[in-house]
């Protein structure tokens, strides 16, 4: 999978629709949730996309600023089309988005919010619960955070 990763501004319009509608299809349709999915963040976050041989968009989520969902950098809305989830690409999803927070922000802490049960998929990018759990849409999700292990050298 090859990532492309544009600031909200650089986006077209067919591409925002196009995540968009990847994004309700899974978090409100597929996962019978009632949520305002346009929450004003994507306005201000990077987005990173991958497409198919097709052109469609089949993996996206969102790299927010600090101080826009946490005082640290985040992610969110990381979503796998359902036909192409379970080859890893999820966590190709994920090395492209901690490589280009590394880029644009250095090595600084991240924060998510993750679906409970994707807590070990998510340890093995270096994220680890802060202990916080709570129901977000009747999901059971847990906060979990990114520190980067500094070289004292």
């Amino acid at each position: 999978m090859n990532f492309q990763i544009k600031h909200f501004t650089e986006l077209s319009l067919t591409e925002f629709h196009d995540l968009i509608q990847l994004r309700v299809k899974i978090f409100v349709v597929e996962q019978n949730c009632s949520y305002l999915e346009l929450d004003g963040k994507d306005k201000v976050s990077y987005h990173a996309i991958s497409r198919n041989a097709k052109g469609e968009i089949i993996a996206t989520a969102r790299i927010l600023p600090q101080g826009i969902s946490y005082k640290e950098v985040s992610i969110g809305r990381v979503v796998i089309d359902e036909r192409i989830r379970g080859k890893g690409e999820g966590h190709l999803l994920m090395n492209a988005c901690m490589d280009f927070i590394c880029k644009e922000f250095g090595r600084v802490p991240v924060k998510i919010s993750a679906q409970s049960h994707l807590e070990k998929f998510y340890n093995a990018h270096l994220f680890f619960s802060t202990g916080k759990e709570y129901l977000e849409d009747d999901i059971p999700h847990v906060e979990m955070l990114y520190v980067p292990h500094f070289n004292s050298q």
